[in-house]
Parts: structure tokens; sequence; C-alpha cells
């Protein structure tokens, strides 16, 4: 690694927080029951297991990877309630869907004021999340060069971890 990416990169290897019985988790949780109720949807025991178990990967995970871990304890949730509380998830600001080159969606925890970008693996699939604040202020002045105003953005490097390019 060259001696200027060491100094800008931050790099997180699926270290989001892994989250218990916290604070954190149960304001996580009153946060989607606000947001359901202001919906018109019922708070269940089903949503409350699905979101437990999906904070608690604190990771980037496809609706049917959660399932086979819910699945195996809990025979009575369906993969159709799993799709679907992600979706509410996704909606309600505490998970982020991403779709990666191998086209499949995942979904991973998010906190409202979180930003990050992603290392992806072509080889084996690994995604590393790393935050750098010189490239977001270089991307905000590039913006303001252009007079574009950004909402919204993200980046993806595709290429080989350093385990694959070994």
């Amino acid at each position: 690694m060259s001696s200027v990416a060491s100094k800008i990169i931050s790099v997180k290897r699926n270290t989001t927080k892994k989250a218990g019985a916290s604070p954190e988790l149960s304001e996580k949780k009153e946060r989607l029951n606000l947001f359901l109720k202001k919906k018109g949807f019922k708070s269940t025991r089903q949503r409350d297991i699905i979101v437990s178990e999906f904070l608690k990967v604190g990771e980037h995970v496809t609706a049917e990877e959660l399932y086979k871990r819910i699945s195996n304890k809990y025979t009575n949730i369906g993969l159709t309630t799993v799709y679907r509380t992600l979706k509410l998830l996704a909606e309600s600001g505490l998970a982020a869907e991403r779709v990666f080159a191998d086209h499949l969606t995942r979904y991973e925890p998010l906190a409202a004021e979180e930003h990050h970008d992603h290392l992806i693996c072509l080889k084996c699939g690994s995604i590393t999340e790393f935050e750098d604040q010189k490239m977001e202020r270089l991307q905000e002045n590039i913006a303001a060069e252009f007079g574009f105003s950004v909402k919204t953005h993200k980046m993806e490097l595709y290429g080989h971890c350093r385990k694959c390019a070994g």
C-alpha cells in the first residue's frame, strides 16, 4: 500500500458495531416502531426478531443469508417476511440497500449520519468499508466548481483484496 493511501484511508473491515441488548439497539428498534406506526403497520414479533438478527450481523447481508441465519432457530419466519422487513428498514433509514457488481441486493445497518464508501473484491467478494474526509471534501469542491448540488453519492472501487492479489 502506498504511503499516501495509508495516510488517508481509515479502513473498517466489516467491523460495523455488533448489536446486543444495547441502548443503541433499543433506540434503533424504537425508531423503526415509530416509522411503522406512521406508515400504519404494526410491530410484530417476527419483525422484531428479523431486525435484531440483522443488527447483530453488523455487515452487508442478502435477504437469503439473513433468512438462513434466522430459519434455523425460528421456523415460523418466511423468506418473504425477511425481504419485507429489510425493505422497511431501508425505507426507515436504518439500513442501506446496496447492489454491487454481482447484482445481489445486500443490506447494511446504517446510522442516519453515517457515510462510507466500499472496496469490493472481484475474486472473493469481500467488502471493505472506508471513510476519508479528504476525499469527501474533494468531491464537494468538484461539485461546487461545476455548480452542482450533491444530494447523495456512493463510491465503489472494484479490484482484488490483499489476500486475493497475493
